[in-house]
């Protein structure tokens, strides 16, 4: 909610309540600051009334949200992030009481069903659409509701912060992220501004039209105030309107020379002196700024004692956009005077996004820049004292109880998995989830228990009580929905681009959200267990141990701390259930259905990461690193090095190659290997390993899509993990580059192997097949783990140099290497297995409908191959249905290996991908489903042998 009092996030800090006059001022009791010190005054109606005034924003913010909120790209997250970035989310009904009395311990509430569950999201198909369990509900925004911009103010990095810690001093540096503006294309940065500053001109003129309706009113009141019966008097009116004539004027004249340069488009148009001269006049802001609070406490006062303003002020009419349907819009003073605190955010986000697609050599590069710094100058002039309470509420008592954390996670609640908001105050972990509402009702959280920090313990492993049985959803439904979700991505795509339907584009949408719901609420599998002394135990499961890591920290430092144990009275909790909903920093469910359609959709392809060392530990122990990757909204854990015993400074030098699906970030975890076989995590059956440290990187396409390694270290805990990478995107990926060495095995067409060994089937399948079976078929992950890359590539030089130590050094490598040399093996053919000439033909086979005539193509179409590659295609056949029957014990079904040698078995050739193929999210996509099904099939189907599929004799075409 808007607090008319506050200062508001300007810059991407987090902000403090804006205190106008001396630090003494500051430090007066809450009351005497409070904006709503006035609502006592007004009848109950009126001030639930005034209320939402205070809260709501007008009607027309809706129509500017598309062109205002304009957030930092991905590539300069780590200067922009969340900068000053609105959301528009409904209000929560204050009247109402939401909770029944807790329970003695911590239990909120017991009488609303879980199957009613609702939670909130940005995007139309937010998870206010649906309950926990992913059913959907058949409800409509209330009609005639009003929207709010909500300022996103997570404590990230701010430009003060950023600038001290890079360079130690206080200055500012206006300029974007290295590389961002060098490395911009030319005819694409050009296009970009374009779109950037028709976006910005657009929320520009609905910006005029609010400054217009405000001073509207203003000459008629100054001609009545000579009068004998004035409204106002010329000192209120002066007050009220303080600058918004000045504000206007700037403000009129820069969208009046802006507007001709951007119709009438080339790329040789100069506006950056229009942009410096605006920042130029950001005085006029700052004394707007200065007497913001006085022009507030002025209109109310008035408003309450003249029923001619009162009704002045709260239906002030603002003309629509020219596209706009809507011709005006009623909205209220209070909401107006708002608009120009928050337009010098948007302005500087909007010059940070123009210089980052200007290129340096520009004429407009050096004044954007300069702008950029007068910006961020005067945002840090009124920001520097940051204050917490925006993300605070006070207790009964008068004492701060702050926000310090909040996210979705899946809680196991009567033996079925639901999705909770859990937040994480300074004294008191509560469990919410958003109430059903009916329409015309704001939307409520909903307490379902809270734990007092004083009474929240982490059970020992030895001291856990078995957990209930957690129902996992099986890998093959998992990847199923993830293809589902890719697929229905793809088509989105091609709507847009073929400029389809609205509403089939919303159709889709809808059940790509419904996949992504179902898919995190199913997949995460690493038990989190919080206990409260007096009461219960509660468990939820989430899927990355980074972010297990988090909360449990989160929670032991603030218990650091003299907290006292305390049971909340119904009212109380009322009040901190109600605080939520404004205090919230989380307010999607992390799926790609909520992203902006201009957000980065993240890498497609393979990452290659050598993890080098590890320094800073105080005594020796058995260490070992994890890597994790986003994908699909949450974190998965892809690679493990293996275990440096017994040391101080770990060299690992392992590469591994992690498959990219829309990721974003990498994370590195730093482990002590525990021994001690008693300390075993009765939820997961696993030993548990101590976290020594973690981080996070953001993988920025500019600096991972090169060939050439990038180094970088990670600092976590006084431990620095040095690491290189690179990035190979899925369309190089495609490529089969053929072996210049005839002689080897790798990138040499199988039937010039098989002939050279005078044998049916390459060594190489063989010998890795056999090591497989012998001692990795029990495996977790098998084929799925990724083995070491530097053992991965050490096997192959042996196998291409034909090594007499092939056996022994087989014998001796890590089942995972070998596992991963058997893939790379059929990666890196000259051609797939199944051959070039007839992918197009297994696709249509795939596709047909009926059985009888799928059965036929698809045997045909194996007798079609050449010889040598049906014979080894049956032979790892039926070595992957040997590995399948042991999936109770490695958890590899034959919808997981069908997942894993699909693609690399089936591939389009490069010429057919690349007349496809439109985006990276596609090449991921298309097709993809397709290829495991095929390989599917042919595991699921009876034993097919070599010489039965000979003497057949159907004769038909392939051309399917």
């Amino acid at each position: 909610m808007v607090d008319l009092n506050e200062k508001f996030v300007l810059g991407h800090l987090l902000v403090a309540p804006y205190r106008f006059g001396t630090r003494d001022e500051a430090e007066k009791p809450a009351r005497a600051s409070s904006p709503h010190r006035w609502l006592h005054l007004i009848p109950g109606g009126r001030r639930q009334q005034r209320r939402r005034d205070l809260e709501v924003e007008a009607k027309d913010s809706r129509a500017s949200l598309l062109v205002e909120d304009e957030a930092p790209k991905r590539g300069a997250r780590e200067h922009l992030t969340h900068w000053g970035r609105k959301r528009f989310l409904r209000v929560p009904e204050r009247d109402s009481p939401s909770h029944s009395s807790p329970e003695r311990g911590s239990d909120c509430s017991h009488n609303s069903s879980d199957h009613e569950e609702g939670f909130s999201a940005d995007f139309s198909y937010g998870a206010d659409d649906y309950d926990a369990e992913g059913h959907e509900e058949q409800k409509g925004p209330p009609e005639g509701s009003e929207t709010m911009p909500y300022i996103d103010e997570s404590p990230t990095m701010s430009p003060q912060l950023s600038a001290r810690s890079q360079g130690g001093g206080d200055s500012i540096s206006p300029t974007p992220p290295e590389g961002l503006a060098p490395g911009v294309e030319a005819g694409k940065g050009l296009e970009m501004r374009k779109l950037v500053l028709s976006g910005f001109l657009a929320s520009e003129e609905i910006y005029i039209n609010q400054l217009e309706a405000l001073l509207l009113p203003m000459k008629p009141l100054k001609a009545t105030a000579t009068t004998s019966q004035p409204v106002l008097t010329i000192q209120q009116i002066e007050t009220i309107f303080y600058k918004i004539q000045d504000i206007y004027e700037i403000h009129k004249e820069f969208y009046d020379n802006l507007c001709p340069k951007v119709q009438q488009w080339d790329s040789q148009v100069t506006m950056g002196h229009l942009f410096q001269k605006l920042a130029s006049q950001l005085g006029v802001y700052k004394a707007f700024v200065d007497n913001y609070k006085v022009a507030l406490e002025t209109a109310e006062k008035c408003s309450q004692s003249n029923n001619q303003f009162q009704k002045i002020s709260e239906e002030l009419k603002v003309k629509g956009p020219k596209d706009s349907k809507d011709s005006h819009t009623s909205v209220t003073m209070e909401a107006l005077l708002y608009k120009p605190i928050d337009r010098v955010t948007r302005s500087t986000l909007v010059l940070h996004d123009l210089l980052k697609h200007t290129p340096v050599d520009h004429p407009d590069y050096p004044l954007l820049q300069d702008a950029l710094r007068i910006s961020q100058n005067f945002l840090s002039s009124i920001n520097e004292d940051i204050d917490p309470r925006r993300t605070a509420v006070t207790t009964p008592k008068g004492e701060t109880r702050q926000l310090v954390k909040d996210g979705f996670l899946v809680e196991m609640s009567e033996s079925s998995r639901k999705l909770r908001h859990v937040f994480l105050f300074t004294d008191v972990l509560l469990c919410a989830k958003l109430k059903k509402t009916s329409a015309g009702k704001h939307q409520q959280y909903d307490c379902k228990w809270y734990i007092p920090l004083a009474d929240l313990v982490f059970p020992s492993p030895e001291e856990s009580e078995p957990s209930p049985q957690v129902h996992l959803f099986p890998d093959h439904e998992l990847e199923d929905m993830k293809m589902k979700i890719s697929a229905l991505k793809s088509e989105i795509q091609k709507e847009k681009a073929n400029k389809g339907q609205s509403r089939a584009i919303e159709r889709l949408k809808k059940k790509m959200f419904e996949n992504e719901f179902l898919l995190l609420l199913n997949s995460p599998t690493i038990p989190f267990r919080i206990h409260n002394r007096n009461g219960k135990s509660y468990l939820f499961l989430l899927s990355s141990d980074y972010e297990r890591s988090e909360w449990r920290e989160a929670i032991q430092k603030l218990q650091k701390k003299d907290l006292q144990a305390f049971v909340l009275s119904s009212v109380e909790l009322q009040v901190l259930t109600g605080s939520c909903f404004k205090l919230r920093t989380v307010h999607n469910i992390p799926v790609t259905s909520n992203k902006d359609d201009d957000e980065s959709p993240g890498l497609y392809g393979f990452l290659h990461v050598i993890v080098h060392s590890a320094k800073g530990f105080k005594q020796s122990a058995n260490l070992y690193c994890t890597l994790e990757v986003d994908s699909f909204g949450y974190f998965v854990s892809k690679a493990k090095t293996r275990v440096f015993r017994d040391t101080t400074e770990p060299k690992w030098d392992e590469e591994f190659e992690i498959e990219l699906e829309g990721s974003q970030s990498l994370r590195i975890l730093c482990y002590e290997k525990c021994y001690d076989k008693t300390k075993v995590n009765k939820d997961n059956n696993e030993i548990v390993d101590k976290i020594m440290g973690k981080g996070q990187i953001q993988l920025d396409p500019q600096t991972v899509e090169t060939k050439n390694w990038h180094t970088d270290v990670i600092e976590m805990n006084g431990i620095k993990v040095e690491f290189s990478m690179k990035f190979t995107s899925r369309d190089m990926s495609l490529k089969r580059t053929p072996s210049k060495k005839q002689t080897g095995v790798f990138g040499v067409k199988i039937s010039v192997v098989t002939k050279r060994e005078r044998s049916k089937v390459p060594y190489i399948v063989r010998q890795c097949v056999e090591e497989v079976e012998k001692r990795g078929i029990e495996e977790v992950g098998i084929y799925r783990i990724s083995g070491v890359a530097t053992d991965i590539q050490a096997l192959k030089a042996v196998f291409d140099a034909n090594n007499k130590d092939i056996l022994l050094m087989l014998s001796d490598m890590d089942i995972n290497a070998i596992a991963g040399t058997l893939k790379l093996y059929f990666r890196e053919l000259p051609e797939p297995l199944l051959t070039d000439r007839l992918y197009p033909a297994f696709m249509e086979g795939i596709a047909l409908s009926d059985p009888a005539a799928k059965e036929n193509c698809m045997m045909h179409l194996l007798r079609s191959l050449p010889d040598p590659n049906l014979i080894t295609f049956l032979f790892l056949l039926e070595h992957l249905k040997r590995v399948a029957e042991k999936e109770p014990i490695n958890k590899m079904s034959l919808h997981n290996l069908a997942t894993v040698f699909g693609p690399t078995l089936l591939r389009p050739s490069e010429v057919e991908s690349k007349a496809h193929l439109t985006s990276a999210a596609d090449i991921w996509s298309h097709d993809v489903m397709a290829q495991v099904q095929v390989l599917l099939y042919y595991l699921q189907h009876p034993p097919i042998s070599f010489a039965e599929l000979k003497r057949n004799t159907l004769y038909f075409s392939t051309d399917v």
